[in-house]
């Protein structure tokens, strides 16, 4: 019965999942067509794709933007955008 609960309380959050905050952005540049050596990120690991961001955000990667970009974000929302990157289906 608990389970039940627990499932009919978090069905709105599964059907109004999305891109969380910040990831939409980020095919701007790392969309499926990318020039100027901007990898894609679609498909890519989240472990991948959370150190690199925390890398350009603590400083250890260097970059002309990106560096800039992640320091405006959180641990929790790195991984949020790094999860959704990975299976952004």
């Amino acid at each position: 019965m608990r389970t039940a609960a627990v499932l009919v309380l978090a069905a709105p959050l599964l059907i109004a999942a999305g891109p969380p905050p910040g990831a939409s952005s980020c095919s701007g540049c790392h969309g499926a067509v990318v020039a100027g050596g901007i990898p894609p990120i679609a498909g890519r690991p989240a472990t991948e794709l959370t150190a690199a961001m925390r890398g350009f955000r603590d400083g250890s990667r260097k970059a002309t933007l990106m560096d800039r970009l992640m320091k405006g974000f959180s641990d929790a929302e790195i991984t949020a955008i790094a999860a959704f990157w990975a299976n952004p289906s």
